[in-house]
């Protein structure tokens, strides 16, 4: 099992920034991609930005450019940095860990871009 942790949401106004962190715990070894999902209200969720174990990236077209995704050596924290936020950007954000066969998820962070 695997465990994650969001934090770092909140509400910010246009062109600002935020910072999400996610720490995992629990059995990471066969964890090979970590990344984040985000879903706004009527909409389904959707990727935001992956990492896997050897540090390829993927981002979704909406954020390339605006958000960067990062992790720490041993997979405990996967950060995500969003710049220049805009109204499109209002969702919850989870946290997400897996491999071919298995998936865990965070319980979400509310990120609302507002003026």
């Amino acid at each position: 099992q695997v465990q994650l942790v969001e934090s770092g949401g909140g509400l910010v106004q246009p062109g600002g920034s935020l910072r999400l962190s996610c720490a995992a715990s629990g059995s990471l070894f066969n964890i090979d991609i970590m990344g984040w999902y985000r879903q706004a209200p009527g909409k389904e969720r959707e990727l935001v930005a992956s990492i896997t174990r050897g540090t390829n990236t993927n981002y979704a077209d909406s954020v390339k450019g605006r958000f960067t995704i990062s992790r720490d050596n041993t997979l405990k924290t996967v950060d995500l940095q969003m710049n220049s936020l805009k109204p499109e950007d209002t969702a919850v954000y989870y946290c997400n860990a897996g491999n071919r066969l298995l998936s865990y998820w965070g319980q979400g962070t509310q990120v609302t871009v507002s003026s």
